[in-house]
């Protein structure tokens, strides 16, 4: 690879796209997330104001992250986190999830 060429993972590759699937499927609320990313905590934190139980995968505590994320590009349509699945649904990122809990929208997802 040349200077600034990174590698993609694609769904496909080394079984990362069945995690990625996997992992969304493993609760009700799946939050892929980094420990240091604002929109992260934010996303994290209306579910702890809601006291419903969520599973966050930090990505950048996984030697997987960066292949998880690009899988989850493949799904969302953006490498960004958070990226937030209620019920295997993707519902958005930090300021979406506020947005539908502040709407009454969240609650009834859940």
């Amino acid at each position: 690879m040349g200077l600034g060429a990174s590698k993609t993972a694609k769904m496909s590759d080394t079984g990362v796209g069945e995690l990625v699937k996997n992992l969304i499927a493993s609760d009700a609320v799946v939050i892929f997330s980094k420990t240091y990313c604002p929109y992260c905590t934010m996303a994290k934190e209306v579910f702890d104001k809601l006291k419903y139980k969520y599973t966050a995968i930090e990505l950048d505590n996984r030697d997987d992250g960066d292949a998880i994320q690009s899988a989850l590009a493949e799904i969302t349509g953006a490498r960004t986190v958070p990226r937030v699945f209620v019920k295997g649904k993707f519902v958005g990122g930090g300021t979406d999830v506020k947005q539908l809990y502040e709407t009454g929208q969240l609650v009834q997802m859940l």
